[in-house]
């Protein structure tokens, strides 16, 4: 029979072990409202700024520029 710990998905593999693995960077705020990110909705620290993100980038606040070619060229 599996211990309690192993049938976590939260905590992986390594069970308990992983728990104690210092993480290699701090933790970073969450980008909408700048509050400590939560590993369930990273990088947000809920699902509600998670969904004001993807908001933006569906109603297309969030855009990439292009660098448009100039029309000037010939095959010549």
């Amino acid at each position: 029979m599996a211990a309690p710990d192993e049938d976590d998905p939260k905590k992986g593999a390594g069970g308990a072990e992983a728990e104690k693995v210092t993480p290699f960077r701090g933790a970073r705020p969450c980008p909408i409202c700048k509050k400590k990110a939560t590993r369930d909705f990273h990088p947000f620290c809920s699902k509600h700024c998670a969904d004001v993100d993807l908001n933006r980038w569906l109603n297309g606040s969030y855009a990439i520029p292009a660098a448009e070619e100039p029309e000037e060229w010939s095959e010549e």
